[in-house]
C-alpha cells in the first residue's frame, strides 16, 4: 500500500518518558519497575480515561498515546505531571519518577493498532529536549488553545529537533504558577535559587487566604521570568505552610540560598504586606519592606505589590551573586560567575575596564561555549567601542558596530529562550536602522520578562524611535521605578521620549542634569539644543548646539573634508527616528539653534 493510500488521520500525540530510568533501574530495578506499574495504574490509566486518550504504545522507559483532542492531550499532561508530583512528596528525592512530555498535533499513519509518521515523531523529539518535569508543545498545538484551557505558556523559541528537517515552535507549560526549566537545559546550579514561601494570612478570617496566596504565588511566577534565578517551584516552598521551620533547613531542603517570606494583612478597605529577603547559609536579613495601602481593586494592588517585590528580590539577589563572584578568584569561578564580573564592569567605559570585561567573557565562552549571556556581553563591548571611536564612521564601515550585532545573534542562535538575548539583538538591530527586526526582538524580550527595568527602558526608547512616543513614556517610568537607583543613561532615553512627545520642558531639565559618557555627548548636547529652541530659549540652544559641534568635530573620524553640515547629518541619524517627519522636526530644532540643518 502507498502512503497516499495508508489509512491517516489527524491526531494530537502524547509522547513521554522517564528521566533517569536507566539510573533509576540499576539502583533498584524492582522497586523501580513496581513503582512504575504502580504510576500506570494510579495515574497514567485514570487519566487517560478521563481524557479520551488512547494508550498507543508503551516502552520500558515511556509511552505514547493518542487524543481525538489537543485540549483533552494537555490537560491530561498537565494533570499527570502535577498529579505525579502529589503523590511522591514522601519519597527521597533520588528515588522519585519524574517525567518529560512532548505534545503534536498532526497527521499520522495507522498501522492497526499502532500510530507512525511525522505527527508521532516530532512528540517524539520535543519530549527529548523538554526539560524533566515539564511538558513541552508544539507550535501547531499552542495554536488551537487559546481560550480554551487555562494554561499558562512561554514561547520556547524554533527548536531544530533530530531528523526533522523544519524547525519547530515550541511552547512550554508554566506549572502551578512557575516557569519550566530552560529547554536548553540551563546550568541551573550556576544560578542563585530563590524559594518564595507562603504569605502568611495575618487578618483573622482564614477566607482571606486565597489573597496571601494570590500575593505569593504571582511573585513566585513573575520572579521565574528572570534567566539569572532559579526559582523553586510553588509545590515545594508551600510544603513549609504552617511550620516553624529553621530558614537554614528550608534552604538547605530546597536548594535555595533565598527564601522570601512575609504576612498579609487586611482590614477594612486597606492592606498591609510585609516582605523579606533571608540568605539562607547565614540568616541575615539582605532586605525589608512594608507596603501600605488603599484596596479598591484588589488585583490591581496585588499585581503592583507582587511586580514591586518581585523586581527589587530579583535585583537584590543579583548583585548579591556579583559580589560573591568577584570575592572569588579567577581560577575557581565558573562560567556564569566570570560573565557577573565582566557584566559589572561592561557600563564602566574606561578603555581598561571595556577590555577587563572583555576578557571575562571570553574566559566565559572557553569554558561553555555554548553560554549565550556571554556573547551578550561582547555584543555591548564592541557597541560601546563604536560609540566612542567611530564618530563619523558609516554605518557599514564600522567593524566594531558589525561584531556587536554578529555577536547578538551569535547569543540568539544558542538560546532563543532568554528575554535578555533578544533585549540585545534589538537594540544591535536599531544600531543598524533595522526598525522592524528591533521592534520585534524587543517585543519579544519584553513578553518574556516585562519586571526587566532595562528590557523595558530598551523598549521604550525604540516605541519612541519609531514613531510611538506615547506608548514608550509609560514602560520608561516603569523602568525608573523598578530601578530606583538606574544609570544616568536611562533619564537619556527618557528625553528623547519627552522631546518626541513635544514635552520640550521636561526633556531640557532632565538633560540638563544628565552626565553621559563621551560618546553620547554630542547626542544629547543636540537633543538638549532642539529642545531648548523649540521653547524659544534660543540663546541657550544656540549654547548647547555649539557645544554639540565642536564635540563632534573633535572626535570626527568620518571624511577629513566633512564640514558641520555632514557632523549634523550624523548627530540626526544617530538619535534613531524612523519617520522622515519626526527627523524633520528634530532638525527644524537644530536649524533655530543656529546648526546647518
Amino acid at each position: 500500500m502507498t502512503s497516499s493510500q495508508a489509512e491517516r488521520r489527524l491526531a494530537a500525540i502524547m509522547a513521554a518518558d522517564v528521566v533517569g530510568y536507566s539510573r533509576l533501574v540499576e539502583a533498584d530495578e524492582a522497586g523501580t519497575l513496581a513503582a512504575l506499574k504502580s504510576l500506570r495504574q494510579t495515574v497514567l490509566e485514570p487519566l487517560l480515561d478521563e481524557h479520551r486518550g488512547r494508550l498507543v504504545k508503551l516502552m520500558g522507559d515511556g509511552l505514547i498515546a493518542e487524543f481525538g483532542s489537543v485540549v483533552g492531550a494537555v490537560a491530561c499532561a498537565r494533570a499527570v505531571q502535577i498529579r505525579l508530583i502529589d503523590s511522591q512528596e514522601t519519597i527521597p528525592p533520588e528515588r522519585r519518577i519524574v517525567l518529560r512530555i512532548g505534545i503534536n498535533l498532526g497527521d499520522v499513519v495507522v498501522e492497526g493498532d499502532d500510530l507512525l509518521g511525522d505527527g508521532v515523531n516530532v512528540a517524539a523529539r520535543l519530549e527529548q529536549i523538554c526539560p524533566p518535569g515539564g511538558i513541552l508543545i508544539s507550535g501547531m498545538t499552542h495554536d488551537q488553545l487559546p481560550g480554551k484551557l487555562d494554561c499558562h505558556f512561554e514561547y520556547a523559541g524554533e527548536q531544530r529537533l533530530k531528523n526533522i528537517a523544519r524547525p519547530i515552535r515550541a511552547y512550554r507549560m508554566m506549572l502551578d504558577g512557575t516557569s519550566s526549566p530552560d529547554v536548553a537545559g540551563a546550568r541551573l546550579a550556576d544560578k542563585p535559587a530563590v524559594a518564595v514561601l507562603p504569605f502568611e494570612n495575618m487578618s483573622g478570617d482564614p477566607e482571606q487566604l486565597y489573597f496571601s496566596d494570590g500575593i505569593t504565588e504571582d511573585i513566585i511566577t513573575e520572579l521565574s521570568r528572570f534567566r539569572d534565578l532559579m526559582v523553586i517551584a510553588r509545590n515545594s516552598s508551600f510544603s513549609f505552610r504552617g511550620k516553624s521551620t529553621d530558614v537554614r533547613e528550608i534552604g538547605r531542603v530546597l536548594g535555595a540560598g533565598y527564601v522570601v517570606e512575609g504576612s498579609v494583612r487586611r482590614a477594612g478597605g486597606r492592606v498591609r504586606i510585609t516582605s523579606q529577603l533571608v540568605e539562607t547559609a547565614t540568616g541575615a536579613h539582605l532586605w525589608v519592606e512594608r507596603y501600605d495601602g488603599a484596596l479598591e481593586d484588589v488585583f490591581a494592588v496585588q499585581e503592583e505589590i507582587a511586580q514591586s517585590i518581585t523586581a527589587t528580590v530579583a535585583q537584590r539577589i543579583i548583585q548579591d551573586s556579583e559580589a560573591a563572584a568577584r570575592r572569588r578568584q579567577p581560577e575557581d569561578i565558573r562560567a556564569y560567575e566570570l560573565f557577573l564580573q565582566g557584566n559589572r564592569l561592561s557600563d564602566v567605559f574606561t578603555p581598561e575596564a571595556q577590555a577587563r570585561a572583555q576578557a571575562f567573557f571570553e574566559q566565559a565562552l572557553r569554558i561553555d561555549p555554548g553560554f549565550a549571556r556571554a556573547h551578550t556581553g561582547l555584543a555591548w563591548i564592541y557597541l560601546n567601542r563604536s560609540v566612542a571611536g567611530s564618530v563619523g564612521v558609516p554605518r557599514e564601515q564600522d567593524q566594531n558596530r558589525a561584531m556587536a550585532l554578529r555577536q547578538a545573534e551569535e547569543a540568539l542562535a544558542k538560546d532563543q529562550n532568554d528575554p535578555r538575548v533578544h533585549a540585545t539583538l534589538g537594540y544591535m538591530c536599531l544600531m543598524w536602522r533595522d526598525f522592524g527586526r528591533a521592534e520585534r526582538h524587543m517585543e519579544l524580550a519584553r513578553t518574556m520578562n516585562p519586571n526587566d527595568p532595562l528590557i523595558q527602558i530598551f523598549w521604550a526608547w525604540i516605541q519612541s524611535c519609531i514613531g510611538k512616543p506615547e506608548r514608550a513614556l509609560p514602560a520608561a517610568e516603569m523602568a525608573v521605578r523598578l530601578n530606583p537607583c538606574h544609570p544616568g543613561w536611562y533619564n537619556y532615553y527618557l528625553a528623547h521620549i519627552l522631546f518626541r512627545l513635544a514635552r520640550y520642558q521636561e526633556a531640557a531639565d532632565l538633560l540638563e542634569q544628565l552626565t553621559v559618557s563621551p560618546g553620547l555627548h554630542p547626542r544629547y548636547m543636540a537633543l538638549r539644543a532642539a529642545a531648548c529652541a523649540h521653547l524659544g530659549r534660543i540663546e541657550e540652544a544656540q549654547r548647547c548646539a555649539s557645544i554639540s559641534l565642536e564635540s563632534v568635530r573633535n572626535r570626527w573620524h568620518g571624511d577629513p573634508a566633512a564640514g558641520p553640515k555632514e557632523y549634523v547629518d550624523w548627530l540626526v541619524d544617530v538619535l534613531y527616528l524612523r519617520r522622515a517627519e519626526d527627523a524633520e522636526w528634530l532638525r527644524e530644532g537644530l536649524r533655530r539653534a543656529g546648526l546647518p540643518a
